[in-house]
C-alpha cells in the first residue's frame, strides 16, 4: 500500500493513494483501519508530510563516497544524529534559509517508517517493525556544521526534515534508485545497495539504543555529490517507487 496523510475539509486524515485517488481511512496506518468510501483526487489534494514524528534519527557518513567527499573516516558504527519533530516539512512547502546560515545544502536520503514500538529489536525482526519507506531530505546548514563540532545546530532548523510524499510497502529498501535535482539538474545518483549499514541492521541497533516510536523515521544517509541551494530554487529528491519530494528555497 502507500500511505498519505492530507487535509480534507480542515481536518487531518489518512488515505491509500491508488495511482490519482486517494481512499480515505477511518484511522491511521498504525491501528486497525477500514477504508472508507471518501476519496480524494490526488490533484487536488494537499499532502502533508505522512507522519508526525517525534524524532527523526538520521545517519550519517553511511555512503562511501559521501564520507570520503568529506574527508572523513569510513565509520566502524553508524554515526547518529537527531532532528527534532520541528524540523517537519511536507510536500511542496518551503525550505526557509536561516539567516546565521551562509551554504544551505540537499542530502537525498531514503525514509525508514516506523510501524509500531521497537526496542531490543533482532535484525531478522526489523522487517515486521517497519510501515514502509519514503523519500526525504536531510537538509543542512554546510557552513555551521564544523563549528560546532556536532551537528544538531546544523541539521536542526525548523523546515530541515522535508518527507514525503508518500510511505509504500512495495518497495525493497536494499535496491532502490536514488537522486537529487536542484532546478532539473541531477545532483545526486546513487542506489542504497550501497548503503554501509542496511535497514535491518539500523533498526535493529537503532532500537538497542532508544524506543522507536510509531511515525517516527530513520533517515539512511545520503550519497556523495553533496552541494548548495538557494532561495528560489527547487529541490526535488527523487527514489524509485516512492515518487519525488519537492521543496522551493525561502
Amino acid at each position: 500500500m502507500k500511505y498519505v496523510r492530507l487535509f480534507v475539509n480542515d481536518s487531518i486524515r489518512y488515505g491509500i493513494l491508488e495511482e490519482e485517488t486517494i481512499r480515505l481511512i477511518d484511522s491511521t496506518p498504525f491501528d486497525a483501519f477500514r477504508i472508507t468510501d471518501e476519496t480524494v483526487h490526488l490533484p487536488e489534494a494537499r499532502l502533508l508530510a505522512p507522519t508526525p514524528f517525534s524524532k527523526a534519527i538520521c545517519i550519517g557518513l553511511n555512503y562511501r563516497d559521501h564520507a570520503e567527499e568529506l574527508g572523513l573516516p569510513i565509520p566502524a558504527d553508524p554515526v547518529i544524529f537527531l532532528k527534532p519533530s520541528t524540523t517537519i516539512l511536507g510536500p511542496g512547502e518551503e525550505i526557509i534559509k536561516p539567516t546565521m546560515c551562509s551554504r544551505l545544502d540537499y542530502e537525498a536520503e531514503l525514509a525508514v517508517v516506523i510501524k509500531k514500538r521497537a526496542r531490543f529489536v533482532s535484525i531478522d525482526e526489523a522487517a515486521s517493525y517497519i510501515l514502509g519507506y519514503s523519500c526525504a531530505n536531510d537538509v543542512t546548514a554546510r557552513d555551521l556544521q564544523p563549528k560546532t563540532g556536532q551537528w544538531t545546530v546544523a541539521k536542526g532548523f525548523d523546515t530541515f526534515c522535508p518527507y514525503g510524499p508518500f510511505i509504500s510497502d512495495e518497495v525493497d529498501p536494499s535496491a532502490l534508485v536514488i537522486e537529487s535535482r536542484v532546478n532539473g539538474e541531477v545532483r545526486q545518483s546513487s542506489n542504497t545497495r550501497h548503503l554501509l549499514f542496511s535497514v535491518p541492521v539500523l533498526v535493529s541497533y537503532l532500537s538497542r539504543v532508544m524506543t522507536l516510536l510509531p511515525g517516527d523515521i530513520i533517515l539512511t544517509g545520503t550519497p556523495g555529490g553533496i552541494g548548495p541551494m538557494e532561495p528560489g530554487d527547487t529541490v526535488e529528491i527523487s527514489i524509485s517507487g516512492l515518487g519525488t519530494l519537492r521543496n522551493p528555497i525561502l
